[in-house]
């Protein structure tokens, strides 16, 4: 892991069970010194004396789910500190410990965080991730293998590895019992959860608002609780990776541009398990077909620009109802990207990435329209049909 070898922590952060633990005790068998909270005897050690639990001998120590022993974060400050030598400590964590109540330290210019996500579907095929090259090279591929019904399979499964080796029935229970534990036991160690009941149907409630703006009115709406608490609320599914949030894009001078976050569940597979969605609910509806393909998307996008060193991912919205579903913005381009569940496209499907090239786009711009069809065909200026598949082949 090269951030090893250029900083003194390395903090791998992400939902619980996305293959942290996994990547983990695989670089423990090279030696390193492993330690996991999970384990009641580390966490009564951790919690009883820090300074003690962080000592060792190793080149590296790990020390997994180190949220929940919040105090050791001072510890490690102050051990690096003093021993300035790269690549001491390798954290994980399922929660942004730097938001965390409990955390009084930073280790600003100490540590680099690296977000895992469970497996976008480019990892399941053991596909090297090539978006950012073909967008560079325009070099897409035609679509052979996967047709809207086959991605909406894929879909419905989502990326947490364990549920991926079971069948539908297992997996939804899989994907159910996660949120309950998640919510009933490990959130203890993040926040005080004073209404577990609330918290259950908010994330149902964010579900269905995957892929939309974030009305807190609309969303809390159903809910008889204080704004104040909703709100934290909303930022704890946020802080243990269940949420994210992608910015709206405001490098304009446009006065009527939107300025709402998009919301989106970070696995597709556990949406559609607590919404009870099942394929032949999705394809006959063009809504949950839409909202369930544009999540996926999203999951694969954000995937790819973790890896990427020069590229932002946003939204684009205005009150005169110009929309982009993504723009990807680098240093030299801007790329924004239209989500079509459907096979067939037309020229109308364009007309939003049109009006943003036109008026907006102050960089080289180049739109796709990402759809389930099988050819990539032009529709204009530099505007492209590009098969779904290109996210992951």
């Amino acid at each position: 892991m090269e951030s090893l070898k250029t900083m003194r922590v390395t903090l791998l952060a992400g939902s619980r069970q996305c293959g942290k633990t996994t990547l983990a005790k695989y670089l423990a068998k090279k030696g390193f010194a492993y330690r996991t909270l999970d384990d009641e005897f580390f966490l009564k050690s951790a919690l009883a004396d820090a300074p003690e639990f962080i000592k060792h001998d190793q080149r590296t120590m790990i020390i997994d789910e180190v949220q929940r022993a919040p105090d050791l974060l001072l510890a490690i400050k102050l051990a690096v500190d003093k021993n300035r030598r790269y690549g001491q400590y390798l954290l994980t964590g399922s929660a942004n410990i730097q938001t965390l109540p409990t955390v009084r330290e930073s280790l600003a210019g100490r540590v680099e965080k690296i977000r895992l996500r469970p497996f976008s579907y480019g990892e399941i095929l053991g596909n090297k991730p090539l978006l950012f090259k073909r967008l560079a090279r325009r070099d897409f591929v035609e679509n052979k293998s996967f047709n809207k019904k086959k991605i909406l399979e894929i879909a419905l499964a989502g990326g947490f590895p364990e549920p991926l080796t079971k069948n539908l029935a297992a997996r939804r229970r899989w994907h159910r019992n996660y949120v309950n534990v998640l919510i009933e036991k490990d959130l203890r160690y993040v926040a005080n959860i004073k209404r577990q009941d609330v918290l259950k149907k908010l994330f149902a409630a964010l579900c269905e608002f995957s892929a939309k703006y974030m009305d807190k009115a609309s969303i809390g709406s159903g809910f008889a609780v204080a704004r104040q608490t909703l709100d934290e609320y909303i930022n704890v599914l946020e802080n243990v990776y269940l949420l994210d949030r992608v910015s709206p894009w405001l490098n304009t001078g446009y006065d009527r541009v939107g300025k709402q976050d998009k919301i989106f569940i970070t696995d597709t597979g556990l949406m559609s398990a607590v919404l009870n969605w099942k394929l032949a609910d999705v394809e006959s509806s063009g809504d949950r077909s839409g909202k369930l393909m544009e999540t996926f998307v999203y999951n694969q996008l954000a995937a790819q620009v973790d890896l990427a060193e020069d590229a932002s991912l946003y939204h684009y919205r205005d009150n005169r109802k110009h929309e982009v579903d993504f723009i990807i913005e680098t240093k030299k381009e801007i790329f924004g990207l239209e989500v079509k569940s459907g096979s067939g496209l037309c020229a109308e499907d364009f007309k939003q990435l049109k009006w943003f090239r036109d008026n907006l786009a102050k960089k080289p711009f180049y739109g796709l329209v990402l759809y389930a069809g099988e050819h990539v065909l032009p529709f204009g200026q530099n505007l492209r049909a590009v098969p779904l598949n290109n996210l992951w082949e």
